[in-house]
């Protein structure tokens, strides 16, 4: 196992907790940024994409937050985050949706940086990619 990846993943996830969800030098300029599941499904394509994509996501959440729960060591290269996400949707008519949600993120790292990063609003649809029980 790779412990430093577990250390930079553990990091990434201490800022987005705190609500800081700026890349930072952990993001490979050339990341794929996939979200597999959910309302918006789809993959972007380096630091420009994800952010447009990040930015596009915070947009529609009031008070949108993520709070790890467990990390798994998949492999040399790869962390699966088990979390809940949490917020309140906009929604056209200015009400608010009270949301939580078990899910999970999937960080790919090779020599320090994030190369992909996989989103799962469904913790079990990222467990079945894997072939991981709960």
């Amino acid at each position: 196992m790779a412990p430093a990846n577990l250390d930079l993943v553990r990091s990434i996830l201490s800022g987005w907790e705190r609500g800081d969800w700026s890349p930072r030098e952990w993001v490979h300029p050339e990341i794929e940024y996939v979200i597999a599941d959910g309302p918006a499904p789809g993959t972007w394509r380096g630091l420009t994409g994800m952010a447009e994509s990040y930015g596009e996501w915070l947009s529609v959440w009031e008070d949108f937050r993520i709070e790890a729960e467990n990390y798994r060591e998949i492999d040399d290269e790869r962390v699966l985050v088990l979390t809940y996400y949490s917020g309140r949707a906009k929604t056209s008519q200015g009400e608010l949706e009270k949301m939580r949600a078990k899910a999970a993120t999937l960080f790919h790292v090779r020599d320090g940086k994030v190369t992909r990063l996989v989103g799962y609003w469904d913790r079990e649809h990222a467990l079945a990619d894997l072939g991981l029980e709960g």
